[in-house]
């Protein structure tokens, strides 16, 4: 069948909204119409050219909720009609990773910028999937690997959110940085997934929650997911940090900015105090190396540089226990959402990405 969705063709390029071919799904794979799909800064990396990919043109979408349209040979536990929520990491459920609890780490995640198998065509040409997903399609078919099946009560244009950007921030707090109740933990960068960390360093009991942004308008919306402070720049956090810690620095600080450069990283190392944790979230351009830090300050202060995929999450148990918490009112969902769009209106939503007029933008077919 043919169906609308949106490309790049070329690296850097624009996205252009165009006609696909979708293949049927085949054993292992569900057919799903798209309902909704946040527009998160990794496509936007993609498109710049921050993140490689071997096959052109590409469709993006990677954070997107739906409705099963059609199943494929000897699929069990899905059926047309189920609402389901696609992580952008598939989990196979067997590999050394998912049988110990790395879900985030799956082998099969292994493929995920490289187009994965060919199920879109243009004008008869092979076209990338974005993790194997790509949800700015309005139709997409995808491996079971990546769905996770939701309640048919929730609203799917908040739903879509956990498939990336809430795990990944919230698990950067309570997964990777490990909070602790009375903790003092920076969040360097508060767009969509950033003030996810703070909602998420909240949850875990932390007494102080610094946010960090230039945009005054992030700073005002993390207040509400949990920030006891917001200020412009690291030289404020680090000092504001050392004041509550008598003069230690943070227990963590969890660097979420959109393009994260080794500066940053080294920023927030600065600002940690002993045995404390730089939790490195953000993603820039994948041709960067090296971090500017005093490897004596790593060893002697036995401070901790740890790296965090989606939070650390395991899909398959992370995104129900959220919607639990969405569904009891622990959870903030619909206060991410600043701007809709329509499918043609999608460059705009980067546009507005860009400006940082948003906390997440959402796409709704």
């Amino acid at each position: 069948m043919s169906t609308r969705g949106a490309v790049i063709r070329q690296v850097p390029g624009e996205l252009e909204i165009v006609e696909l071919e979708v293949a049927d799904p085949g054993p292992g794979e569900i057919q799903v119409r798209m309902v909704a799909s946040g527009l998160c800064h990794s496509d936007d990396h993609l498109a710049t050219g921050d993140f490689p990919t071997s096959r052109l043109p590409f469709a993006l979408g990677h954070e997107g909720a739906g409705v099963v349209a059609q199943v494929g040979p000897g699929v069990t536990g899905y059926a047309e009609g189920d609402h389901v929520v696609f992580s952008f990491l598939p989990s196979c459920g067997r590999c050394r990773w998912c049988a110990t609890g790395h879900q985030n780490l799956c082998d099969v995640g292994a493929t995920a910028l490289g187009g994965g198998p060919v199920r879109l065509r243009l004008d008869g040409e092979p076209v990338g999937q974005m993790c194997g997903i790509s949800t700015f399609c309005e139709v997409t078919t995808v491996s079971t690997d990546s769905a996770v099946k939701v309640p048919k009560d929730l609203p799917l244009d908040r739903v879509c959110l956990v498939g990336c950007g809430v795990g990944t921030g919230w698990g950067s707090a309570v997964n990777s940085a490990e909070v602790r109740p009375g903790d003092t933990v920076i969040v360097m960068g508060v767009g969509g997934i950033g003030i996810n960390a703070v909602q998420g360093a909240a949850h875990a009991g932390a007494s102080t929650i610094i946010a960090v942004d230039p945009v005054p308008f992030k700073r005002e919306k993390s207040r509400e997911f949990g920030a006891t402070h917001a200020v412009e720049s690291m030289a404020e956090a680090t000092e504001l940090a050392k004041g509550f810690t008598n003069g230690q620095g943070a227990d963590s600080a969890i660097v979420c900015v959109g393009v994260t450069r080794p500066a940053h990283v080294a920023e927030a190392f600065a600002a940690i105090r002993k045995a404390g944790t730089v939790v490195v979230t953000g993603l820039g351009d994948m041709r960067d190396v090296g971090v500017p830090i005093a490897l004596s300050e790593l060893t002697l202060f036995q401070k901790r540089l740890q790296g965090s995929l989606f939070g650390a999450s395991s899909p398959t148990w992370d995104i129900p226990r959220q919607l639990q918490m969405y569904r009891e009112g622990v959870l903030k969902l619909d206060e991410l959402v600043t701007r809709t769009y329509k499918l043609d209106d999608l460059a705009q939503g980067y546009r507005d990405l860009h400006a940082g007029i948003n906390i997440r933008g959402v796409l709704v077919f």
